[in-house]
């Protein structure tokens, strides 16, 4: 509790530059107003399609059946960490497949914090008077990553570098040389973490996933179109159907006690870390005066009160969440006791028990209806869906404030806060 209120406390420049919840007075994310697939394991149903076009293609439709012309909009933003044919073209492209043929942006890749970053820079154009209404679009494939090759005239005999983008950085931390898994077993060590914690957690986890699963697939279907139909790489027709997330692993007690750690001497195992996953997400953020043109229930307001950065010691990476967070809530003005519900990206179930221990937030409080260390991590687009989900249990409750959090590579994290409550309030 100790480490959090020291980040807390020094947290507090915000008010010192005169911020406030007040920060991002003129924004709001409409009601209803985003959307994501589901999610894919890695080589799975996703695999044979672009990330960016992909993604834009089921904004397309996605906003035909909430009657929204692409018309509508005046700003959008892409955000995609695993490079994809023409992605030099950045956000226009998929921008523009969506319909927004008239709308510029960025593309920007923040790891796996792309999705807080995206929601951010969105907010911020809104709020300094550049937008009225923006897309955040997200998509990401980390099935088929791209093998790279960088030329090196001056290497011996021009010899170039090669990469997998994706398995290569996985595993090689440019500053360190490490592991993203090693990171966990650090923090593990670092606070006395054993297998047996963290393979509780997973389980607890894998429980409320399942509630997202009851009625039907109810919660999930509140912003995810289901079944959903798998298209062709030219989206002319339809190759499958999926019935929901895909790839997802409904751990035992039994069979995560068999589990080897994957680093030997470690604590981590292949079950209480989440897997690489293939998917997209939207939100749509507009000015207050325009949000109910987007809403599906005008009578409920989404306000964003503050967001958080940070970056932690080399190799510390679950630990970074515990600062962002301290930092997302003194921009909020508010105390961790405020916060009704929290999401996190959870990449090892290192994170949770980190942040439960150093916040004080109850483990079992956290992460209602599912998290990334259950339906998978297609990085972009996780960060987006996990918001997502964090709206929709807060109305669920009737309202109240929700806390988004979640570590990224380079030992970094965001976090954002919002709420959820009656616009007669």
């Amino acid at each position: 509790m100790f480490i959090f209120q020291l980040c807390y406390e020094n947290s507090n420049i915000f008010k010192w530059m005169g911020l406030s919840s007040m920060h991002f007075s003129n924004v709001e994310i409409p009601y209803g107003a985003y959307w994501s697939s589901p999610f894919a394991k890695w080589q799975g149903a996703f695999q044979h399609l672009h990330s960016g076009t992909f993604a834009a293609q089921v904004a397309r439709e996605e906003l035909a059946k909430r009657d929204l012309a692409p018309t509508l909009f005046d700003y959008g933003i892409f955000g995609q960490t695993v490079t994809q044919f023409q992605s030099f073209m950045a956000a226009p492209w998929p921008l523009s497949q969506a319909g927004l043929d008239h709308v510029a942006g960025p593309s920007v890749t923040q790891v796996c914090a792309t999705g807080p970053r995206i929601l951010q820079s969105a907010a911020a154009e809104i709020q300094l008077g550049m937008a009225s209404a923006a897309l955040a679009l997200s998509g990401d494939r980390t099935s088929n990553g791209p093998h790279i090759y960088y030329p090196a005239p001056g290497a011996p005999g021009g010899t170039g570098r090669t990469e997998d983008q994706v398995l290569y950085n996985f595993s090689n931390d440019p500053v360190g040389g490490h592991s993203m898994v090693q990171t966990a077993e650090n923090v593990a060590a670092k606070l006395g973490i054993g297998a047996d914690q963290q393979h509780e957690v997973v389980l607890m986890r894998t429980e409320q996933y399942k509630d997202a699963l009851a009625d039907d697939r109810a919660f999930q279907r509140r912003f995810m179109t289901l079944p959903f139909n798998v298209p062709d790489p030219s989206f002319r027709k339809s190759v499958g159907e999926m019935e929901g997330d895909e790839g997802i692993t409904f751990s035992t007690a039994e069979g995560l006690a068999r589990l080897r750690p994957v680093v030997e001497g470690g604590t981590v195992t292949f079950g209480s870390q989440t897997h690489p996953a293939d998917g997209n997400a939207a939100i749509i953020l507009a000015r207050s005066d325009r949000a109910a043109e987007f809403s599906t229930d005008p009578g409920i307001r989404i306000r964003i009160l503050g967001f958080g950065q940070a970056r932690v010691g080399l190799g510390l990476m679950p630990e970074a969440p515990i600062y962002a967070t301290g930092m997302a809530i003194a921009h909020a003005g508010i105390a961790i006791e405020a916060i009704d519900a929290v999401k996190s990206h959870n990449p090892f179930a290192v994170n949770d028990i980190a942040f439960a221990s150093a916040t004080g937030f109850p483990l079992e409080k956290m992460n209602n209806f599912g998290c990334s260390l259950i339906w998978g991590h297609p990085q972009g687009p996780t960060g987006i869906r996990g918001i997502i989900e964090l709206i929709e249990e807060l109305a669920l409750r009737g309202g109240g404030i929700g806390l988004f959090q979640g570590c990224a590579a380079g030992d970094s994290s965001m976090a954002v806060v919002l709420q959820v409550d009656d616009r007669t309030v």
